[in-house]
């Protein structure tokens, strides 16, 4: 196979990462598996326009996306449906739509495992036609995720110090959205403080990730979580992955969701796979089975790494 790996300098660990000793250790690794590679290392406003590129080039089989969550998202955007696969590099603060995949979370053994890899077509999700691989979300985490952005920070450790920051801060004042949810026949009209919608269903006693990245669903979860101690209750269950467990979260599964937004747009964003974008007034949810083919480590060569047996 022929490897294209787009690095984004300014993403995720990478902005704290000797690039140049990167790039010899994956060139060192595909060479051994037979496969060939190019590396470009790019500003993240040159991310969109050098993942253009490489879609285009019909002499790449995989693109290594190196990055945080919105330079994997947009690589998944752009090569959905077009028969070419996505290696993600896990390179960002938790990695939620690696780890899904089963992606070693050292870039070393995630590299090793590529080189060894194998082709696998998992869903992918979008709000009004644009794709996400993780969540869509508005409340909780929306206003979490534009309280961090005016913070510095300069590392993984510093963005998780921010994102508490911000998250202290969201308890102080919780925003509330009244939304309706059209679910098939169902329709559900609530107030809510948080609404997540993810690709594919979050598996539990983990961090919020699909469990099973085919499976052809919509997860719905919607919190009522009102005061300072629910929120951070809330908070401390998602990370453990026991909010299922909360009689403040309703769960619902779904492959086509409408949501409409009956609270004032201009107080509230919407965050897609950790990026903050405009709220729209109603959004069409969907999910898309088998659109996006991604390269995961063959189950021979985590056989071994685990120390067992192929056989």
């Amino acid at each position: 196979m022929h490897f294209l790996a787009i690095l984004n300098r300014e993403g995720g660990t990478l902005r704290t990462t000797d690039l140049d000793a990167l790039s010899d250790y994956m060139r060192q690794s595909m060479s051994r598996a037979g496969h060939g590679i190019e590396i470009e290392i790019v500003a993240g406003a040159e991310i969109s326009d050098a993942l253009k590129k490489a879609v285009a080039r019909e002499d790449v089989d995989v693109v290594l996306a190196g990055g945080g969550d919105g330079t994997i998202s947009a690589a998944a955007a752009m090569l959905m449906d077009t028969g070419k696969a996505l290696a993600v590099l896990p390179a960002g603060t938790m990695n939620l739509f690696a780890r899904g995949l089963h992606i070693p979370l050292t870039l070393e053994e995630a590299i090793d495992g590529y080189a060894h890899g194998e082709e696998r077509a998992v869903d992918i999700a979008t709000a009004n036609g644009k794709p996400f691989v993780h969540q869509y979300s508005i409340g909780l985490h929306a206003r979490m995720v534009q309280l961090r952005s005016r913070f510095e920070y300069g590392s993984r450790f510093g963005k998780i110090l921010a994102s508490w920051r911000a998250a202290f801060a969201v308890m102080a004042h919780p925003p509330a959205i009244d939304i309706s949810l059209d679910i098939g026949s169902t329709q559900i009209r609530t107030r809510t403080t948080g609404l997540g919608i993810s690709n594919n269903v979050f598996g539990e006693g983990h961090l919020p990730y699909a469990d099973k990245p085919d499976g052809g669903v919509l997860g719905i979860y919607i919190s009522s979580a009102a005061n300072r101690l629910e929120i951070l209750w809330f908070f401390l269950a998602m990370l453990r992955g026991r909010w299922k467990d909360l009689e403040m979260v309703e769960i619902h599964e779904c492959e086509t969701a409408i949501l409409k937004i009956r609270s004032p747009l201009r107080r509230h964003p919407c965050v897609m796979d950790g990026e903050l974008r405009p709220m729209e007034r109603e959004t069409v949810l969907q999910i898309r089975p088998k659109a996006l083919r991604v390269l995961v480590p063959s189950a021979e060569a985590t056989m071994q790494d685990r120390g067992g047996s192929a056989t």
